[in-house]
């Protein structure tokens, strides 16, 4: 599911993955992907491969599998999911806050414990 979801944010030129084609998956404006990113705006232009850039990318992408694959491969309510739903047992934080506070690990969790049939 991964290898999918990356096909459309793949940058061959970077390489890696293009911050401008997150921000149009994830429906949001490159602001929001510099937040997430934890980078200056400029960053996202000037140096969109750097290992910083690239870690927090690759981190919405693998939390937004992660969510597509529970939610029967709909990447649409992935992005919903990420974006707006308030976790249960994170103050009602979304997944998109968390991510962008370092919070990745917990996320997926979160994710596996739901796909396994537990409570969250």
């Amino acid at each position: 599911m991964l290898s999918a979801a990356l096909t459309d944010v793949y940058d061959a030129q970077l390489p890696g993955l293009s911050p401008e084609r997150v921000a149009a998956k994830l429906r949001m404006t490159m602001t929001d992907i510099a937040r997430i990113a934890d980078v200056h705006r400029n960053t996202l232009a000037r140096a969109p491969g750097s290992a910083k850039v690239q870690g927090r990318l690759g981190d919405v992408m693998r939390v937004l599998a992660d969510a597509a694959e529970l939610l029967g491969g709909d990447q649409g309510r992935a992005v919903v999911w990420f974006r707006h739903q308030p976790l249960a047992g994170f103050d009602g934080q979304t997944a998109e806050e968390l991510v962008s506070t370092g919070h990745t690990d917990a996320v997926r969790m979160h994710l596996r414990m739901l796909r396994d049939g537990g409570y969250a």
